[in-house]
């Protein structure tokens, strides 16, 4: 598999913020977000090739008592190996979330599915994507996989949210899936800046609070801003 990074820190976003968490983040994806905050796993896929054992190892090394592995990318789902990986590390004892775009189904070892499908705010410019942008457009929109993926798993579902227009669009999305939970429902503020993030929830968390959502803060940018290795 191509490995992005493996570290130690604090889980900053969804149901188990705070939590202190290995990331596994692997390289490469099916989709070319404009707002992408780590092309270095996508845009550009960078890393280097480990084997399962060489990721457990790891893994072990720097967990430092952390019990929970957080899945992450790029596309999580998109390697094959990932289901030998899931079930080696449920064997030994940690908590696996998975974050993932919802386009891609696998069945394998998973205590949380964080799901974050993608809307058309996520469309890359013209001339950055090239033929990529059409590629995105098709791809990002699934809700048949992301109905398989809550149905399977225990879940939560995030939404980036740039304007207040975009609930439209995910009240209409969850109106597809007809079996999302209200309280499974996440919100969070597009922004890789604390201003920008601090701008946005100032009509984001009451909206959230008004339709029974989960305001989602980007802690981590609060925490340590916008690094690698955080």
């Amino acid at each position: 598999m191509l490995i992005s990074e493996i570290y130690r820190s604090r889980q900053g976003e969804g149901l188990l913020t705070g939590t202190p968490s290995v990331f596994l983040r692997t390289s490469g994806c099916n989709l070319r977000c404009g707002f992408c905050d780590t092309p270095f796993a996508s845009w550009n896929p960078e890393g280097e090739p480990y084997s399962i054992a060489e990721i457990i190892d790891r893994v072990q090394a720097v967990s430092d008592r952390a019990r929970h592995v957080v899945l992450t990318g790029g596309e999580p789902m998109l390697p094959r190996e990932i289901n030998e990986l899931c079930q080696e590390l449920h064997a030994l004892g940690y908590h696996l979330t998975i974050e993932t775009a919802g386009t891609i189904f696998r069945k394998l070892s998973c205590d949380l599915m964080s799901v974050s499908p993608k809307l058309s705010n996520s469309d890359p410019e013209a001339g950055r994507a090239g033929e990529w942008l059409e590629k995105h457009r098709s791809r990002r929109h699934r809700p048949d996989v992301v109905r398989q993926l809550i149905e399977e798993y225990e879940y939560q579902l995030k939404f980036v949210i740039d304007v207040p227009e975009d609930l439209d669009e995910i009240q209409d999305f969850l109106a597809e899936l007809q079996i999302a939970s209200a309280s499974r429902v996440l919100l969070m503020p597009e922004g890789t800046e604390k201003f920008e993030l601090e701008q946005r929830a100032q009509w984001l968390e009451p909206l959230c609070e008004r339709l029974g959502f989960t305001y989602c803060p980007r802690k981590h940018i609060q925490w340590y801003g916008n690094k690698r290795g955080t």
